[in-house]
């Protein structure tokens, strides 16, 4: 990057515990499906490489799982000894090209199938999740306490892998999240029941976190503000679970929203791209569900009004509530917005269609060639993800025509 440059406090360095980012913008751990085999790839290289060189503070691996039974994908991250190589190998370049690098941690909980996660599907409680669809067991006390050291087992591969923080999903539905909302919480021993109790997963797993980063990594946390539906968390409980993960001693929280299994549009907004979604479906393993899709899709994955910013308005009530860094995400495309959310008194910026779109998003902003991402919100990013890697429409060669006319419909409802 040459020339003058913009200036603006988007691009002045802020620190989440021990770690530094040159830039207030993060690469948000939004799932990228390229971990084949759940490995490292050469595609997963080249993309955080490419984002890392295009101008963030921190880039993202999304969703990497503590164990199998974690599972969501086969191109999702299983963090295991045998992938710290690869895993370096990106750290180091990230690092080559001025960014840090963090990794998200997690488990599914119950959105997976025995075939990917090797077991039946575990969660907070026994039943059927409709979403995947499948049978759920509930998990044992000792499976907790298992789980609990998986935690910590997968912060001390990040470490050797080179990862300078590490953010805990405890959001979106998957398996903290289960375990904290009353949708999905039925238990009725020391993990159930009052949100005191539905907490206690969250309080283990975050203190075990924090033991294995010792003080040299910074720990992240992804919460919801609200689940996005009446039977789920709502934004008092939220609030309450914002001031114990303060209380804990994270370094930063990742505020969001929504839950997968039922209110995935919450999350992202604007419309699933449901041609798209059925289009990219394996036949062999999902005929049924992709015949579903086609047929019931607008009613299963309802449509939330997108908006730049959309998650402002509720996060400035836990800006208000807790003193701790907090890192917006949702709906970031201008300069202008970020620093609007900056100057309400958040610390760090999440981008992630945006760096789909373009990876040097960051560097053109900075340069003042752009001054918002061309991102046309058509979700075409996300509709291809559950099956391929994540990739913009506008990179896409021989596109089907009927997917081509998805995107430019959903294009011209959002400008």
């Amino acid at each position: 990057m040459t020339g003058k440059q913009i200036e603006s406090p988007i691009f002045t360095p802020v620190s989440i515990g021990p770690v530094t980012l040159r830039n207030r913008v993060i690469r948000s751990a939004a799932f990228e499906n390229m971990a084949y085999g759940n490995s490292p790839s050469q595609d997963l290289y080249d993309y955080h490489v490419a984002v890392a060189r295009g101008g963030v503070g921190m880039t993202t691996l999304a969703y990497a799982s503590v164990n199998r039974s974690g599972l969501s994908f086969d191109g999702q991250l299983w963090m295991r000894e045998e992938i710290v190589p690869g895993l370096k190998r990106i750290t180091d370049a990230v690092h080559a090209a001025g960014a840090k690098c963090s990794i998200q941690l997690g488990h599914c909980g119950n959105m997976t199938h025995r075939a990917t996660c090797g077991c039946m599907p575990v969660g907070a409680s026994s039943g059927f999740n409709l979403y995947s669809p499948t049978f759920v067991r509930g998990l044992k006390i000792s499976e907790i306490d298992a789980l609990v050291e998986d935690f910590g087992h997968a912060v001390d591969l990040a470490r050797e892998a080179g990862f300078d923080c590490v953010e805990i999903h405890a959001g979106h539905g998957y398996l903290i999240s289960q375990f904290l909302s009353p949708y999905t919480n039925h238990r009725h021993d020391e993990y159930g029941g009052s949100l005191e109790n539905r907490m206690r997963l969250m309080q283990r797993v975050i203190r075990r976190v924090l033991e294995a980063a010792r003080d040299d990594m910074g720990v992240i946390v992804k919460m919801n503000m609200h689940d996005g539906f009446r039977r789920g968390m709502q934004e008092s409980e939220c609030l309450e679970v914002a001031r114990e993960l303060e209380r804990l001693g994270v370094h930063a929280l990742v505020l969001s929203a929504g839950f997968v299994s039922k209110a995935p549009m919450e999350v992202m907004r604007g419309a699933m791209p449901i041609r798209t979604l059925a289009y990219y479906m394996d036949m062999r393993k999902f005929w049924w569900l992709k015949a579903l899709v086609r047929l019931f899709g607008w009613k299963m994955i309802p449509t939330v009004p997108y908006k730049e910013a959309y998650f402002l308005e509720d996060a400035r009530k836990f800006r208000a509530a807790v003193n701790l860094p907090l890192i917006y995400v949702g709906g970031m495309v201008s300069r202008a917005k970020m620093e609007e959310v900056l100057a309400a008194g958040f610390q760090g910026l999440q981008v992630a269609r945006a760096l789909v779109r373009d990876t040097d998003f960051v560097n053109k902003l900075h340069s003042g060639e752009i001054d918002r991402s061309p991102c046309g919100h058509s979700n075409y990013c996300i509709g291809r993800m559950y099956t391929l890697e994540m990739k913009c429409n506008r990179c896409v060669e021989a596109m089907p025509e009927k997917l081509r006319r998805e995107v430019e419909r959903a294009e011209k409802r959002w400008a």
